[in-house]
């Protein structure tokens, strides 16, 4: 289970990285034609970087991947009708749900793409199901494997957290102060934190749960105590004192067989495999042609 929620975030961190780069060629498009391209995007002294040499520069770079991800993205799609596939939303919860719990990778910039990543999971689904469709495994062997693992299926409670950590008590007090007074608590951190990484984020250290090493156990104590949108009193820990702040939750829950009886069924057909999942086997079934030849070599 953890190496496959580590390949869901990688593969939705992809994603967003490839969205960004097809932003910028996108605006290419719209800037005007030749006069767009030969604006001035950076000066250095007397020297220019032109909007066209800073397009070529990405395409050259990330050209590829990028378009390799949306071809893949159109291959699952056109597979998954063909075959009549489809995943059902509350399959996909299941997943984004697993990985808001088990990942620090959302953080409030994050969250706010929680579409995006769902849409991601939906087309890793659709692509597990693509790969493991002619596989089957008996009833007994998927409940030997629940029975063996149930514990991978259960989804602990997570809580969204922010922080501002202070060396002194004096300063957890002014912070409190200025808190009360109506100062913004992202903004505190960012002035305040000794704990720079976070600082930087204002304060958003993303979800943790029961047993997080990365993080003083009377993180989740405080946090169980509070409403989102609310702080704590300053905590003692480890170099100083913290404020915490809960920006949201995730409520633990625990599946069922039946729910998770097809993700079994795809995960022990996957795990069999000798090649590396991937929607370029599908590429000639759907008569794939692409800029840089033959499929996605």
């Amino acid at each position: 289970m953890g190496r496959k929620q580590l390949w869901l975030v990688i593969a939705a961190l992809i994603l967003v990285n490839c969205l960004t780069v097809a932003f910028f060629l996108s605006k290419a498009n719209t800037a005007g034609g030749t006069s767009g391209n030969e604006e001035t995007v950076a000066t250095i002294g007397k020297k220019t970087i032109l909007r066209q040499d800073w397009l070529n520069e990405l395409e050259s770079r990330y050209g590829k991947d990028v378009l390799k991800e949306m071809v893949d993205q159109k291959v699952i799609e056109e597979m998954a009708a063909k075959y009549h596939i489809n995943v059902s939303s509350q399959d996909v919860d299941r997943e984004f749900r697993m990985l808001q719990s088990t990942t620090n990778s959302f953080t409030k910039q994050n969250s706010r793409n929680a579409k995006k990543w769902k849409e991601q999971i939906r087309s890793n689904l659709l692509l597990e199901e693509l790969l493991t469709k002619d596989v089957e495994i008996s009833t007994g062997e998927l409940e030997s494997y629940y029975q063996k693992n149930k514990d991978l299926f259960d989804v602990p409670s997570a809580y969204h957290l922010s922080h501002i950590v202070v060396p002194t008590q004096e300063e957890a007090d002014r912070a409190m102060q200025e808190l009360a007074q109506g100062s913004n608590f992202s903004t505190l951190a960012m002035e305040r934190s000794i704990d720079e990484f976070s600082a930087n984020e204002g304060g958003d250290i993303g979800y943790i749960s029961v047993g997080d090493e990365r993080y003083p156990g009377q993180y989740i104590e405080e946090a169980k105590e509070l409403k989102v949108g609310d702080h704590s009193m300053p905590v003692k820990v480890e170099g100083g004192y913290a404020i915490l702040k809960l920006d949201g939750k995730v409520s633990g829950k625990k599946y069922s067989f039946a729910d998770v009886k097809e993700q079994i069924r795809r995960q022990i057909a996957l795990e069999q495999m000798k090649s590396p999942a991937s929607a370029t086997t599908f590429w000639d079934d759907a008569k794939v042609e692409w800029f840089y030849g033959h499929k996605g070599n």
